[in-house]
């Protein structure tokens, strides 16, 4: 600055001789005027001295600040807004002098015991560096808060040694009286805002920050306990305890009052949960939507974890950016700009089905008016009804055209055996992040828990050794990893029937190991086939050997699986609500080659929409039920074809006594050992619909082969079959004949004709993705498939999803198949803890 100053000081004496030249006449001598003028501009030169000695703008390039202000006032001899040798740029509007650095930097300062030890909690809790830039930022920042008043809404600066509390951020008004901050008047809200408020919502004000901002008192900071807290967005000087985060990793996060089945964060080195979110990263739709914070997402990160939090403590009411701001705790400008964030993000996770979703009673629509749509939904199943619902919340208008004079499709509740017990689904397998746990925790209802203790039970009344059923159970494992193996180099054209690779395999392990099972071997063997038909909804013999399984490549619903004991149906009259549903409409044709979609109903019905979203079952796709024009695209034809129309049936009786109860002990369920290989699949597992009641309900299944043997039974002589198994079961008991009964018939059933779908033979698992593909933007499915519901919007459109199960969802479309009218077995422990690609059992029973 010294050799600026002389420069310009020697140019303006160049410039006063230059004046004086003339009149000197070359002598070398200045006249009086010529040597006043020289005096002059001396003082002028001066001045300007003392005027660079005074200011000095931000050295950050771009950084508009001419005349910074230092807000940190530490030091005595603080700058203030005149002259240090450095000013420190943390944003733009936010600086601290040279002085206040050294005050907390330099080892003889008074500062220096506050800095090192902030700087101990934060290496103790943190990962990034603990500069004094960031103590500033997380110390000594003023905190900036909004007037609540609705006619107001001006940001003010609190002072430096006022606390901002979430409880502050919900009531502040401009003037409230606060431990060192000034009154402003009785009209404090008319005071002009704060000139550097204006340019925080610029765009590149956010790319002039120094630092990401980390919040303190987050709502997600009890989830993440065992993250480093910079890493998720949240103040590494705000963690409670002294322990490290791989410390706390020993242990997974308690929450008081939290119901265990949420779990929005995977944990450290945790993978496979559905509905689950890495707290340290962006997925690919966020950095779609938000693509500002690809180089730095802490900010975001910081805000969409708060939002996730704040929902799962309390999901039954709406969330709002209003009742999440208050929580945003950080100091500095860049609360403001986290504030103004917060919207964009809520709306984006409500769109993508994270938050604001199930059984919601909403004021007012979620999505801007510029969203709204007409849609018309065909099916009022769990698919239809969960899509309807949550486009009408969206603030579309939404019409249900149904077939049935009922709601639910294959979700079938029947209460005529004294207890609620279900046609189709009543099982929810994997209850955590699961939407049908959430729905419950809205509703207030309640589910049993089901447990791991499954008796199997010879014809003639004998229990099976434990051992020679996890022997077998081992064994059988064993058949489907090496039949794993031999697809692992095989494509679609070298496919092969699932129960034909069995057959091959197994043959081959009894050729090679010279091992020889005895016939009740054999027999439980058979049972556990029975499952593995029962998880697909079919014979094997149909059942793709290269994809049977192809939904375990995805994320899957853990935890407790349970029993609906109210039923579906609970849920399911509850998502009905306010819909405008049209019963008895059959829709027959759907024409969409103009600029509107037009449905054409059975009985002449006329009905027009923007967008329309077809839920029938995959069994109706397949006969035509429903034409189209144009005729959907070929790809889509042939993925419809590529996928089998499971069905498996249910019996379920009502008897006087509980005799099984000597027996079973309090057990879920018990199995049946087939007495040969025809008969595996009839009534290989029995329910006991009230374990812990006095109500006397069985419930049982009939799948695979079997099901060819009841087909032209009447339901009295199925019962008949039924009643002679349980007899063989507890021959030592007298069994009494049922009260009353019901038996399905799922196959026979005009608006289902299936239970639920499968892959077959030379099929891929990408055929429930391609039947997921909308057409023209116009025309979409959903039940078998998913789809994503912010088509209707104007979002990415790998956001949101909803299933055959009625649920929304973040996974692919073959993630998930239609569990609509039945769920796969239970077993032990040994069949539940083995691996997902062979047990099937992390899947939604709807």
């Amino acid at each position: 600055m010294l050799a600026d100053s002389a420069g310009r000081c020697r140019g303006r004496k160049r410039s006063a001789a230059a004046v004086g030249g003339p009149d000197s006449g070359g002598r070398g001598r200045s006249s009086a005027p010529a040597a006043q003028t020289r005096r002059k501009a001396a003082e002028t030169a001066e001045d300007d001295d003392q005027s660079e000695k005074k200011f000095r703008k931000c050295e950050k390039s771009g950084c508009p600040a001419t005349y910074p202000v230092c807000f940190a006032s530490a030091s005595e001899r603080c700058a203030r807004n005149g002259y240090t040798s450095r000013w420190y740029h943390l944003s733009c509007g936010e600086h601290f002098c040279n002085e206040c650095f050294d005050h907390y930097y330099r080892s003889h300062k008074d500062g220096y015991e506050t800095f090192s030890s902030w700087k101990r909690v934060w290496t103790s809790n943190g990962k990034s560096e603990p500069s004094l830039k960031a103590f500033m930022a997380d110390q000594q920042l003023p905190y900036w808060v909004q007037c609540t008043k609705a006619d107001c809404r001006k940001w003010r600066q609190l002072s430096k040694e006022t606390q901002l509390t979430a409880a502050l951020a919900s009531s502040y008004r401009c003037g409230m009286k606060l431990n060192s901050v000034k009154i402003e008047g009785c009209d404090a809200c008319s005071q002009p805002e704060d000139v550097r408020v204006l340019g925080v919502a610029d765009s590149w004000w956010h790319s002039m920050l120094i630092l990401p901002p980390l919040f303190k008192d987050s709502p997600a900071s009890p989830f993440l306990s065992a993250y480093y807290p910079d890493c998720v967005g949240m103040s590494p000087s705000a963690v409670p305890g002294n322990q490290r985060p791989e410390q706390r990793r020993a242990a997974p996060p308690h929450i008081p009052g939290l119901s265990s089945y949420f779990q929005p964060f995977y944990q450290p080195n945790e993978c496979g949960k559905a509905l689950c979110v890495r707290p340290d990263m962006m997925e690919l739709d966020e950095l779609y939507e938000f693509p500002e914070f690809s180089r730095d997402p802490t900010m975001y990160l910081a805000l969409r974890n708060l939002v996730l939090a704040a929902w799962h403590r309390d999901c039954k009411e709406v969330l709002t950016p209003q009742k999440c701001a208050p929580h945003v705790i950080v100091r500095g400008l860049v609360r403001i700009r986290c504030v103004q964030e917060l919207e964009r993000v809520l709306y984006f996770m409500t769109r993508k089905g994270l938050i604001n979703t199930g059984a919601l009673q909403i004021k007012w629509p979620l999505l801007p008016e510029s969203q709204h749509n007409k849609v018309l939904v065909i099916g009022a199943g769990a698919a239809g009804l969960a899509a309807a619902r949550q486009l009408q919340n969206f603030g579309m208008q939404v019409v249900v055209l149904e077939a049935r004079e009922r709601i639910g499709g294959r979700v079938w509740d029947d209460a005529s055996l004294g207890i609620t017990v279900g046609r189709g689904a009543q099982i929810v397998n994997g209850c955590v992040n699961n939407p049908i746990a959430l729905m419950c925790e809205q509703l207030g209802l309640r589910m049993h828990t089901l447990g791991v203790r499954c008796e199997l039970i010879q014809e003639g009344g004998r229990v099976t050794d434990p051992a020679l059923d996890k022997r077998m159970d081992f064994h059988f494992n064993a058949v489907l990893d090496a039949v794993s193996d031999w697809r692992k180099d095989k494509s679609q054209s070298q496919d092969a029937p699932l129960g034909e690779k069995i057959q091959e395999v197994y043959k081959t392990f009894l050729q090679e190991s010279g091992l020889h099972f005895t016939e009740l071997e054999e027999k439980v063997l058979h049972f556990h086939l029975s499952n593995l038909e029962y998880a697909c909804g079919s014979t094997l013999d149909q059942v793709s050997a290269r994809s049977w399984d192809h939904n375990e490549c995805f994320a899957q619903f853990s935890g407790d699986h349970t029993l609906f004991t109210d039923g579906y149906s609970s849920v399911l009259h509850n998502l009905a609500q306010a819909l405008d549903i049209r019963f008895n409409t059959a829709v027959q044709h759907v024409e969409y080659s103009g600029d509107v979609v037009k449905v054409t109903s059975t009985c002449g019905s006329h009905w027009s929409a923007q967008k329309v979203l077809v839920t029938v079952p995959l069994a109706l796709l397949q006969k035509n039920v429903i034409s189209f024009n144009p005729p959907l695209p070929e790809r889509k034809l042939k993925a419809i074809h590529s996928l089998g129309a499971g069905v498996i049936e249910k019996v379920a009786l009502q008897f006087p006594t509980r005799f099984w109860d000597s027996k079973i002990q309090g057990a879920d369920y018990f199995g049946h050992v087939p007495p040969c290989p025809e008969k595996r699949g009839l009534f290989s597992v029995f329910y006991d619909m009230r374990p812990q009641g006095e109500e006397c309900v069985l419930m049982t299944v009939i799948t695979g082969e079997a099901l060819a043997l009841v087909r032209d039974l009447q339901d009295t002589q199925v019962v008949d079959l039924c009643m002679s198994v349980l007899r063989e079961l507890f021959q030592e008991q007298d069994v009494p004949d049922p009260v009353k009964y019901f038996v399905t018939h799922w196959s026979k059933d005009s608006w289902s004709q299936m239970s639920y779908s499968f892959v077959k033979t030379g099929g891929s698992g990408e055929a429930y993705d391609i039947i997921a593909e909308d057409v023209q933007g116009k025309l979409f499915f959903a039940g078998e498939v998913r789809l994503p519901v912010c088509m209707f919007t104007s979002g990415h459109k790998q956001t949101l999803s909803s299933d055959g199960d009625g649920r929304v969802s973040e996974r692919s479309a073959r993630g998930q198949q239609d569990r609509s009218a039945v769920e796969p077995p239970h077993r032990t422990e040994s069949f539940r803890t083995a691996s997902p690609s062979r047990t099937l059992q992390n899947r939604l029973t709807l």
